[in-house]
């Protein structure tokens, strides 16, 4: 959420993000709402201040014996509440307004973030691997003949509806397998603390991280009133909700393993066949909490985790900052990993990695108390994938494919599937 404070002592600036954004000025709207509000408040404790004083002199000129007065006053008192009353819920509406008004608003682009319109205009930063030669016509993971028996669709749909699998045998192994393995990874290799939390939140927690109110549909709310995440961003950065915490503590560098639920709600017809896009699938994520300082270095820290991942796996994968207009809604800046999918013959989103500044800590009243004292200071939020372990696994299927139908499977991943090294055309691990 934006500071009010800081839109009233530069306007301009607020607006020129917004600008970056593709969205319109507002500086002029929120500062007109804001000035009526803290008129009303303004009013209020002028009255208030007129209440009491008229109750003082009440009490004196009963004291006295005074009853005209006494009556003359009284009157006033109630007069005076009756405004201050309603100019606090004035106030109160108008408060209302202008937070549903600031917390609708995205949040305002690094200066170094290329603007643009859509995907088109992103900027590729680096690229890693060379897709593999191919001596035959590759496919998508779902149609490798080694795969089949472990992608089922059909009954998916029968428990469930579109847009979810059934992994079975030697598949879920290597689904499974890659989970542990970028766990491990991140907590031995980037001293990451691995944590498990709730898929089950609160509104509030929702909120926090900017699902809601703008993106609502986006995710699942069950009829008792909870969210199931659409991934652990939501609970790993709100476990500072509401917290005054030591600086000394910062960074909390944190990855969770766990399912996430999105309703994927405007991708009617997209990527409908295969694993690539799914109401439920999991996800390593990693998130950290740290000061302004060192947000930055932070985020290319963070980066370089995830990219980890796909090097280790020796997926060919490309890195690229978002343009303006196809950031997310809470970030300053994403880089987003692609890797190479030979069966669609394109890069593929695999992990975004964003910077949030302390957007998010507004939303959630998070904040950190300065080593050398002073008043507190909100903290730096930022979230990676680390990575999408379904995409993960259409990666390595697809790019491990070879012409009879079997799987290469990564020298990463032997330790954790009992020392196999592939998976058969037969769909059983060899």
């Amino acid at each position: 959420m934006h500071d009010i404070r800081a839109i009233r002592e530069n306007p301009t600036a607020f607006d020129t993000a917004l600008t970056r954004r593709g969205l319109e000025p507002l500086s002029s709207s929120i500062l007109s709402l804001d000035a009526d509000r803290r008129g009303r408040i303004a009013h209020a404790e002028a009255a208030q201040a007129e209440q009491n004083k008229a109750s003082k002199e009440a009490g004196a000129a009963k004291g006295r014996g005074d009853e005209a007065e006494f009556e003359r006053l009284r009157a006033l008192v109630s007069a005076k509440k009756d405004e201050t009353a309603s100019l606090q819920a004035e106030a109160a509406a108008l408060d209302e307004q202008l937070r549903e008004l600031l917390m609708g608003l995205p949040n305002a682009p690094l200066e170094t973030v290329p603007v643009g319109k859509d995907e088109n205009d992103n900027v590729e930063i680096r690229r890693w691997g060379e897709p593999r030669g191919l001596d035959f016509t590759p496919v998508e993971h779902f149609e490798i003949a080694g795969v089949k028996a472990g992608m089922d669709f059909e009954t998916a749909a029968k428990l469930s509806g579109a847009r979810f699998v059934v992994l079975k045998g030697g598949v879920a192994r290597i689904h499974r397998a890659l989970a542990q393995f970028m766990i491990d990874l991140h907590i031995t290799d980037h001293a990451l603390e691995e944590t498990w939390t709730p898929v089950l939140v609160l509104s509030d927690m929702m909120l926090g991280t900017g699902q809601l109110p703008k993106f609502g549909e986006d995710s699942y709310q069950t009829r008792e009133g909870w969210w199931l995440i659409p991934t652990s961003e939501v609970t790993l950065t709100n476990t500072v909700h509401g917290d005054l915490v030591e600086h000394a503590s910062l960074p909390r560098r944190m990855v969770a393993h766990s399912q996430c639920f999105r309703s994927e709600a405007g991708s009617a017809g997209r990527d409908t066949a295969g694993m690539l896009r799914q109401h439920q699938f999991e996800k390593v994520e990693m998130v950290s909490i740290t000061d302004a300082e060192t947000g930055v270095a932070e985020h290319g820290r963070m980066t370089d985790c995830a990219q980890a991942v796909l090097e280790r796996l020796g997926l060919p994968y490309r890195t690229i900052v978002l343009c303006t207009g196809d950031m997310g809604f809470g970030a300053r800046i994403t880089h987003d990993l692609e890797v190479w999918l030979p069966g669609q013959d394109k890069y593929r989103e695999i992990s975004s990695v964003s910077y949030c500044g302390d957007f998010q800590a507004r939303r959630m009243n998070a904040r950190y108390r300065p080593e050398g004292g002073g008043k507190p200071e909100f903290v730096h939020t930022l979230n990676g994938s680390g990575l999408a372990v379904g995409r993960a696994l259409i990666a390595v299927l697809e790019n491990g494919q070879q012409a009879d139908g079997s799987v290469e499977l990564p020298a990463a991943l032997h330790p954790y599937l009992g020392g196999k090294t592939r998976l058969g055309a037969d769909g059983k691990l060899a």
